[in-house]
């Protein structure tokens, strides 16, 4: 199954400049946008720290950059994205790619997606030029031109046609 961004991020799954004391703060706050767009519930949050607790830091996977997620489960009602960004970066105890000033939440329904969703987010993040962009996005426009792979997010965010590159960007 491919994993597919077939409607723009909404804005309740976009929160900019948030205050996070420590890494549990900064994954309870992108888990919080996931709750807020309605792909989980609350105790989601909890099983992402979890894994960090158990695993490591693993989910910092580029310098500032973290990708918060979990497995599958009763608490997750569709797969989604969600986006914060940090006022102050915080340390997740990552040797090389701390701080993170960005943490991306990922909920899946079916595993096979969580795989496909975590690829197609990585080829965004090929940039390097897209973390810090993020990290000082305005708005959450900015946020959705930047995930669908245009490299200014600044620049009106239209293609070609006069559409919003948002509304038609696909991760797969």
């Amino acid at each position: 199954m491919t994993y597919t961004f077939s409607e723009p991020l909404p804005d309740t799954a976009i929160a900019l400049g948030i205050e996070a004391d420590d890494w549990r703060d900064a994954v309870r706050s992108v888990g919080a946008a996931l709750e807020a767009s309605g792909c989980t519930d609350a105790s989601y949050s909890e099983r992402m720290i979890a894994l960090v607790e158990e695993y490591g830091p693993y989910i910092v996977i580029a310098p500032g950059l973290a990708m918060a997620h979990a497995r599958p489960g009763p608490d997750v009602h569709a797969s989604g994205l969600a986006v914060v960004t940090l006022a102050t970066p915080v340390h997740f105890g990552h040797a090389h790619n701390d701080p993170v000033s960005v943490v991306i939440g990922l909920a899946a329904t079916e595993a096979d997606s969580h795989v496909a969703a975590v690829a197609a987010l990585a080829n965004v993040f090929n940039d390097e030029s897209v973390v810090p962009a993020l990290a000082s996005a305005r708005d959450a426009d900015d946020v959705r031109r930047l995930l669908a792979g245009e490299a200014e997010a600044h620049d009106g965010g239209t293609g070609a046609d006069g559409s919003d590159a948002a509304a038609r960007s696909d991760l797969s």
